[in-house]
């Protein structure tokens, strides 16, 4: 077998990691796909793809409320307390219907923050049919994009973008002005499927942490040295037409390619600005060390400095809690809680270092994992493979809220509610712009945005994405305000019914035309809506405002006082 064909048979098993920043991460520069796709994308948008090795426990992520009594009883040794202890879970959206209700880890408050601010959804119940809760084989369904029975050898953003195939060819005419980036990084020290094409090869080599040291790699890269004549590596001129020679000459292109991809990532790098926000680093009840943060610090800067990369697969392990997924005394602490304030602590920070960059409403995130875990606990404080768990989606233009209800806890797993691919097929149309046709034909999804579902329905489009990205002050809003106040016009009293997602201590005050605070309270409320009234004893008659402030709600209604 030629070289060549051999090293196309390996795909990415040919390519290692490089250390970028710190972070190791594989540069798909191979793919002439990816560059014409930026080429021709008709949106900047991009997309994240955090990866939970390991099968996340969504029961212990995402906490049926209405249902709790249940839960309790079948994980009693690791169960999230809800009304008594320090540490409760959170609840996440009081304006959803009972049934629909849920609670985050108490080490959530990151992604209760995004939610509130109109920034994250959950997304209940996803899996696929026949789901065999096996690691690595539930791992390339996903990353292939395919179903149990499907055994791909290429990933779903693989072809999507072989449909952008273009007569250039890798890597003689790569990269070139209107491309000069990469459009796939993928962090860690793994090769994965997703980004897989038959026939492509990823271009990958190791640098230091730091911008000098991988700045002087860049210029001192050397091959091997054939008697002193040859610094790259190069044959002699004898051999220039020879078989050998030709090969020869493939290989040090595509080294030419990693250098000069390289040399791209340092140049968008190196002129941009430290993140001002503070990443969390590790667990503050603990040692474990956020990896998630230097991944996503590292994209946020790297877009920031102009870079046209289009998806990003990020990482975090340690999900595959078998046995002390909590501590022995404290079902809120353990391994499992410091990955859940990884994430939620991380996407936080980056969704804040994003906005500080003017990027927040480009980007796009979602977890997967390869399966959920079982709905009763071990006896080792821990969960074994199951089938459905949640997803996470962030970012500015997500159309936040609870997808889907709990799930049936008589069950030993969590049924599924939405096919995975539904969510990537939506994802593709909505946010990156893929034609119906395109999903369905050419990626390989069948037609999960409106065709015939797996429960014998109907699949409807999931409207992930807000239309019109504006902003959230209206989401915020409608989450957190005074829904009116009454009488009004009043005489001896008025009460404000006032409406929270959160627990806060709120400022009443009641300000007369002058801005003379004329009566004022503070009360710690809970989410839902409560009443708070104001005498209005020896008022003298006129316009008046009554305002509620805390760190989550700021509004203000008129209110008219006569005699």
């Amino acid at each position: 077998m030629k070289r060549r064909n051999f090293i196309k048979k390996l795909g990415f098993a040919a390519g290692a990691p490089i250390a970028f920043q710190g972070v190791p991460l594989q540069i798909l520069a191979a793919q002439q796909e990816f560059q014409n796709l930026a080429a021709q994308s008709t949106n900047d948008n991009v997309l994240i793809i955090l990866q939970m090795h390991g099968g996340n426990d969504g029961l212990n992520t995402v906490i049926p409320i209405e249902k709790y009594d249940q839960y309790y009883s079948r994980r009693a040794n690791i169960a999230i307390p809800y009304k008594s202890g320090s540490r409760t879970l959170i609840p996440l959206d009081s304006t959803v219907a009972s049934a629909d209700q849920v609670g985050l880890h108490p080490d959530m408050n990151g992604f209760k923050d995004l939610y509130d601010k109109g920034k994250a959804a959950i997304f209940q119940g996803v899996s696929y049919e026949n789901n065999n809760g096996s690691h690595f084989r539930g791992r390339d369904i996903q990353l292939m994009g395919g179903g149990s029975d499907d055994y791909f050898s290429s990933g779903w953003i693989g072809r999507y973008l072989n449909h952008e195939y273009t007569p250039l060819k890798y890597p003689e005419e790569f990269p070139n002005d209107t491309m000069p980036d990469p459009l796939a990084l993928e962090m860690g020290n793994d090769v994965s499927l997703l980004f897989h094409q038959e026939g492509n090869i990823p271009t990958s080599i190791s640098l230091p942490g730091n911008p000098e040291g991988f700045a002087n790699l860049i210029e001192g890269l050397d091959g091997f040295t054939d008697e002193g004549l040859d610094p790259r590596g190069t044959p002699p001129d004898f051999l220039n037409s020879s078989p050998y020679g030709k090969e020869m000459d493939w290989l040090l292109s595509l080294e030419d390619k990693s250098e000069t991809y390289i040399k791209r990532l340092a140049k968008v790098y190196e002129p941009t600005k430290e993140s001002e926000v503070d990443y969390p680093e590790k667990y503050p009840y603990g040692d474990s060390k956020n990896h998630l943060s230097s991944q996503l610090k590292l994209i946020a800067r790297l877009l920031s400095g102009g870079l046209k990369t289009k998806v990003f697969l990020v990482k975090i392990g340690g999900f595959d809690t078998h046995a002390d997924q909590t501590t022995s005394y404290d079902p809120t602490l353990g391994s499992h809680a410091a990955l859940l304030y990884h994430i939620s602590s991380a996407m936080n920070a980056f969704d804040a270092d994003l906005r500080s960059r003017g990027l927040s409403e480009r980007v796009m995130s979602v977890t997967m994992s390869e399966f959920g875990r079982r709905i009763g606990s071990n006896g080792s404080y821990g969960t074994d493979h199951g089938t459905g768990g949640p997803v996470m989606m962030f970012g500015a233009g997500v159309n936040a809220g609870i997808y889907g209800t709990n799930p049936d806890l008589d069950n030993h797993n969590v049924n599924m509610q939405f096919d995975y691919r539904q969510l990537y097929a939506n994802l593709l149309h909505e946010w990156m712009g893929v034609d119906q046709s395109v999903i369905q034909n050419d990626i390989l999804f069948g037609d999960f945005i409106s065709g015939p579902s797996h429960d014998g329905g109907t699949y409807e489009p999931l409207d992930l994405i807000k239309e019109v990205i504006t902003g959230t002050d209206s989401y915020v809003k409608s989450m957190f305000q005074i829904e009116s106040i009454y009488p009004n016009p009043a005489t001896n009293y008025v009460q404000a019914i006032v409406m929270v997602n959160d627990t806060q201590n709120v400022n009443f005050e009641m300000i007369d035309s002058s801005g003379r605070v004329v009566r004022s309270t503070r009360r710690l409320i809970t989410p839902g809506k409560h009443t708070i009234t104001f005498q209005l004893t020896n008022m003298m008659p006129g316009f008046y405002f009554i305002k509620a402030k805390s760190p989550k709600l700021n509004d203000t209604k008129r209110l008219f006082v006569r005699k």
